[in-house]
């Protein structure tokens, strides 16, 4: 499977023959390389209704007639919108032709948008191309997380690390710890506006000091996994 950082805590998974989109944040993003036209999703994923995580959904949506996996309150509000989507809600678990996402929770506000609920903030375990990818979307530290590694057994975190809404390092380190089933993690949410900066190479040395890999993947860039 190869995955792409677009930027922030939006990313591509392409199994070769499927693309899904998550928390496809583009236009307003000042780190963002990759143009929207670029971005041809089959599917997107969208942790919650904040704005740098709905971000350029609708327009992706509308202009691929891709289908759009959110919890139900989300999706409520984007099929008013004309949009194709797969609503969930924490703990669901469905097999799509890409693979199976099963939908967590995030301890994490989720907001509202036009005056509507926009549910709870979300995460996603996605199993494509041969890996397991826990997304974490936006969440502070939970003990719970214990259980998505004894259960699920992902082999690839994405988590926040940029602090101030999310996790920060440190507890982004013992979320690792407390999955302790994944070797690898790629950080995500941070550097993207001043009250998110943080050092990612601290991050990937303490990550380095617990026995696992930190990948820190550049603007644009894309790794095969």
């Amino acid at each position: 499977m190869k995955i792409t950082y677009i930027a922030h805590s939006a990313f591509i998974l392409d199994d070769g023959k499927y693309k899904v989109a998550l928390d496809p944040f583009i236009t307003g993003n000042p780190n963002a390389t990759i143009k929207l036209e670029d971005v041809k999703p089959d599917f997107i994923f969208v942790s919650h209704g904040h704005g740098d995580h709905i971000g350029d959904t609708i327009e992706l949506a509308k202009a691929n007639d891709s289908t759009v996996i959110t919890i139900a309150d989300l999706a409520y509000y984007l099929n008013k919108k004309g949009i194709k989507t797969h609503d969930m809600n924490i703990g669901g678990e469905y097999e799509f032709p890409f693979g199976t996402l099963k939908m967590t929770m995030a301890q994490h506000s989720a907001g509202s948008l036009e005056g509507e609920s926009m549910g709870n903030s979300t995460g996603a375990i996605i199993s494509m191309g041969g890996r397991k990818v826990y997304f974490a979307g936006d969440t502070g530290l939970f003990v719970d997380m214990k259980f998505i590694g004894e259960i699920s057994k992902p082999d690839v975190l994405m988590l926040p690390i940029g602090g101030n809404y999310t996790m920060g390092i440190d507890d982004a380190v013992k979320a690792v710890e407390l999955i302790n089933t994944a070797d690898i993690v790629i950080p995500m949410h941070f550097n993207t506006f001043p009250v998110i900066k943080t050092d990612v190479e601290k991050f990937k040395n303490k990550i380095a000091d617990i026995g696992k890999k930190a990948i820190v993947l550049g603007y644009g860039e894309t790794i095969s996994l």
